[in-house]
């Protein structure tokens, strides 16, 4: 909990939530307080809660949401999230998490076994043995009382509270379908041996004593439950961006305690104490270079395509990368004040402020509800009034409830969720949950991370100059051999390169590093340099004209310019950078056709990223930003009145990839970048990101077609329930009909095609 002047801030864990609409609820009665401002996000699970300290408590606060009918409970602070990082109970959450599902899969696969040969025997009248009612009674028992006890347990807790959800709809027609059942078989002629229902398509009206539903009320709860599970599954990964962030930094560390090498978890680190970094391994903590000189891969803080190099009285950030020399570092943050951890609390805060898309069947159903249990109390009225007797106006008031008892509704979102999800992986798009559906039609201002997404990411040889006279194949064996034997980035880009182009690479005589200026050796017989220019003029050498122009151009571009000599003579500018993908050009062109703005968003140079922006044809260009400004970018275009989506790959983008209405993060980056996007593209494909966005708006449009169906099915049965004129046949025939027809909508879905394909 942070204090601010007069105020307070306390995030909440919320349980017992099982819709959009109870999060709203917690919401208005949280705001209602004086000196109260709430969000309440039903994906995460969590209220975000602003108070005035001086009036209000955070024990008032959960009595609040406990009064509510849910609990609610401070989660554990992040710095010791942090700290439990190397610790053998940190990974007790996900087992939690686990726990949590397992119950929900249970009453699923219960519900699904028990369920079908129920269905079966009513929908088939060849099933229907001498004392198929019976057994179909026994089987549907469980699925009624034992899976279907959340819709009941919800129900009674919204009840309590004056209000009514899907889940009020759910249980009061499944327990009206199984009491009537229960009353047939026992009290009517429904139990009598070898009673059949006949496959009849007449309208007619009935007293109901000879006929059971216990097909619906076993196969509603199925179809429901099965929707449950696959949203909770989605859901149980909301706050993996988190925990992917806070294990990325160094789980042990090797401090200098008494002139010893001690080797310690990273959580005992305090301020003041000095640790070594090797070449290859990651900085524990946030510090400052006391001994030696590096490298550091910074770019999942910055985004900075070209390593950084330190020396003695740099700071350093933990978690990042040391890819040259050996480091001695003093820390100067630790644990919860650490650029890492502050990342992680910009991923959660963005989570927690990102309002939860309400589910369309949970918007219909505050009307909806009430006024099928309000129209069922009116047709049980009016036939008591009519004197048509007590079990036809009880038949006609069960049967509004059941033909309203959204079967094809619990459908409708996850079938076609299923379908486009998979089809989705088919082509390398994973869509995390049906909350990302809704944000992907609103969408008109796509925000690209430059390194990684539109980039390869990695440092690529994109050009040689060089002096007349000398040929380039022998540059690149020369400066390739020697750069070889670096472990610099940059190094390894020209070596690379240099083996592609001029074949194997010749094993240096001698070789030198000179820190922050480039190599020196002997290769072939020559005395080779390769660096920066300044490396050159120490050894009294300059470049030529053309081969100093060359060097400008390169670097007012943003890309590495490196000079090459040997033997006494300057031979060659070699140009290095971050490639751009082959594909990113034509996948600005597709977004652009969805509607979309496209804007670079980068840590990088303003130089480097207007080139980059010019090649793919982005009008836009935001640079040299940090993590935290990237957020404050989204939240700039979002204030602006536009719907932002967000395409990064690094840690660096995880916040902003949160707090973006949409997410969209490259599979070829970091698990947090993943975790944290609403969509992942796992092909790293540029492209992949404008499919992803007709697919998903695609699986939106089938979603509202099976809802509108499943609705219109709905309503247009009620009338024929409540004149009594539906044979139980017919509605279990219509039922079974728009569950086929949601279904084969949502098929469609597998036709989907990547543009180009």
């Amino acid at each position: 909990m942070t204090t601010t002047v007069g105020a307070a801030e306390v995030e909440l864990a919320i349980g017992g939530m099982t819709c959009a609409s109870c999060a709203a609820r917690i919401e208005k009665k949280l705001n209602r307080m004086d000196g109260v401002e709430a969000t309440v996000n039903y994906a995460t699970e969590k209220a975000k809660v602003t108070f005035d300290a001086a009036g209000v408590s955070v024990a008032d606060l959960i009595a609040t949401v406990e009064a509510t009918g849910y609990t609610a409970q401070e989660p554990a602070p992040a710095v010791a999230r942090t700290e439990a990082g190397s610790d053998p109970g940190a990974d007790e959450p996900a087992v939690g998490e686990h726990d949590e599902l397992r119950p929900l899969r249970q009453r699923l696969v219960t519900a699904v076994s028990l369920a079908l040969p129920v269905i079966a025997m009513a929908m088939v009248p060849a099933f229907q043995i001498e004392y198929w009612q019976w057994l179909s009674l026994t089987l549907a028992a469980p699925v009624v009382t034992y899976a279907a006890w959340p819709f009941h347990r919800a129900a009674w807790t919204n009840a309590r509270h004056g209000a009514a959800t899907m889940d009020t709809l759910i249980s009061v027609g499944t327990t009206a379908a199984f009491l009537w059942s229960l009353w047939a078989l026992f009290f009517g002629t429904a139990g009598t041996p070898g009673m059949t229902h006949a496959f009849e398509f007449t309208i007619a009206r009935t007293d109901g004593a000879g006929n059971i539903y216990l097909e619906a009320a076993a196969g509603v709860t199925a179809f429901i439950l099965a929707g449950r599970y696959f949203e909770a599954r989605s859901k149980r990964k909301a706050g993996a961006a988190l925990k992917a962030l806070l294990e990325l930094g160094a789980k042990e560390v090797t401090v200098l305690r008494g002139g010893r090498e001690v080797t310690v978890a990273t959580a005992e680190l305090q301020v003041g104490d000095r640790f070594l970094v090797r070449p290859g391994e990651k900085i524990a903590t946030d510090g400052i270079v006391v001994e030696g000189a590096s490298a550091v891969d910074a770019s999942m803080l910055t985004g900075e395509s070209v390593p950084v190099e330190v020396a003695v009285g740099d700071p350093v950030t933990g978690a990042t990368l040391n890819a040259g020399g050996r480091l001695v570092v003093e820390a100067t943050r630790v644990g919860a004040d650490t650029q890492l951890a502050r990342m992680a609390k910009l991923v959660e805060d963005a989570q927690n402020g990102k309002a939860a898309a309400q589910r369309l069947a949970d918007r219909i159903s505050a009307v909806f509800v009430p006024v099928v249990i309000g129209l069922a109390l009116a047709t049980l009225g009016f036939w008591l009034g009519s004197g048509a007797g007590l079990t036809a106006a009880f038949t006609a008031a069960v049967a509004v409830l059941i033909i309203a008892c959204p079967c094809a509704l619990g459908l409708a979102t996850p079938t076609a969720l299923m379908v486009g999800t998979g089809r989705g992986a088919q082509l390398g798009i994973l869509i995390k949950g049906p909350e990302v559906l809704e944000t992907t039609r609103k969408v008109d201002t796509i925000v690209l991370d430059k390194t990684g997404t539109v980039t390869t990411g990695k440092m690529t040889l994109l050009a040689v100059h060089t002096a007349d006279g000398t040929d380039e194949t022998e540059v690149l064996r020369l400066a390739g051999a020697l750069e070889h034997a670096s472990e610099h980035p940059v190094a390894q880009a020209v070596a690379t390169g240099a083996a592609a182009k001029a074949g194997t690479l010749p094993t240096p005589e001698d070789f030198v590093n000179i820190p922050g200026l480039g190599v020196q050796g002997i290769v072939d017989g020559h005395a080779v340099l390769v660096g920066r220019e300044k490396l050159l003029a120490d050894w009294a050498m300059t470049l030529p004209v053309h081969l100093e122009r060359a060097k400008a151009e390169a670097e007012a571009a943003g890309r590495t310019a490196i000079a090459v000599a040997w033997d006494g003579e300057a031979r060659a500018v070699l140009e290095v950078a971050d490639a751009v993908k082959e594909t990113s050009a034509e996948a600005i062109r597709r977004l652009r056709s969805l509607g979309l703005t496209p804007i670079l968003l980068t840590g990088d140079n303003q130089a480097v990223a207007e080139a980059v922006a010019a090649e793919v044809g982005i009008e836009q260009v935001i640079a040299e930003v940090m993590p935290q400004d990237k957020v404050d970018v989204v939240k700039k275009l979002q204030a602006e009145g536009r719907s932002v989506a967000m395409v990064g790959d690094g840690v660096n983008d995880a916040a902003a990839l949160a707090q973006a209405d949409l997410g969209l993060a490259m599979g070829t980056g970091t698990d947090a970048a993943i975790e944290a996007g609403d969509l992942t593209l796992v092909r790293g494909d540029l492209r992949a990101a404008a499919d992803a966005i007709r697919l998903a708006r695609k699986t939106l449009g089938t979603i509202r077609s099976n809802l509108f169906w499943a609705f219109a099915y709905n309503v247009a049965a009620l009338p024929l329930a409540a004149a009594g004129l539906l044979n139980p046949m017919i509605a279990g025939a219509a039922m079974a009909f728009s569950s086929v027809f949601v279904v084969g909508n949502s098929l469609r879905l597998r036709g989907f095609r990547a543009a180009g394909n």
